[in-house]
């Protein structure tokens, strides 16, 4: 059995899936967020690995800003699919050698990394539920972070819970 809860908020769109059904306490959370809009806090999934779907192309500017921004929120695994997919894979690597200033980062901070640039999206979900762990941290919540102008919400949230 699973709880949806939804929370409005401009330029975006999110649904909060709580799985009740394994008794514990983990968030699969989609986002849909226009190119180049302003990102809301997402701190409170840390820490989580998050699905990037690139439906939109985006600057190189505001893909550094996504970058840095899931990374300060959390996210410990990523994995991108869509429109150049291979350069967010490099964006997130980069946003994570930032963040300790291009030191050694702690394994606990960490972010794997992957992009799936020729695999349908099925197949990325099926990674993501199935595949994509953290060797140090349990990462008990899953954002799919959508980029595009519109939100396919109920259909990608089908998709990955039939993955």
């Amino acid at each position: 059995m699973a709880l949806f809860l939804q929370k409005p908020q401009k330029n975006c769109h999110v649904t909060t899936q709580f799985n009740l059904a394994l008794c514990i306490n983990m968030v699969m959370e989609y986002l849909q967020i226009q190119p180049e809009s302003r990102l809301p806090y997402i701190g409170k999934l840390n820490p989580f690995r998050a699905v990037i779907i690139i439906d939109e192309s985006v600057s190189s500017e505001w893909q550094k800003q996504v970058s840095t921004w899931i990374v300060r929120s959390g996210c410990l695994y990523m994995m991108a699919w869509g429109n150049e997919c291979s350069s967010w894979d490099d964006s997130v690597d980069l946003a994570n050698l930032e963040e300790f200033n291009y030191k050694d980062i702690p394994e606990t901070k960490f972010v794997m990394t992957t992009w799936h640039e020729n695999e349908p999206l099925k197949e990325v979900f099926w990674f993501s539920k199935n595949t994509a762990f953290h060797p140090e941290v349990e990462l008990p919540n899953t954002l799919i972070l959508h980029i595009a102008k519109s939100s396919r919400e109920q259909e990608l949230l089908a998709e990955y819970n039939n993955a």
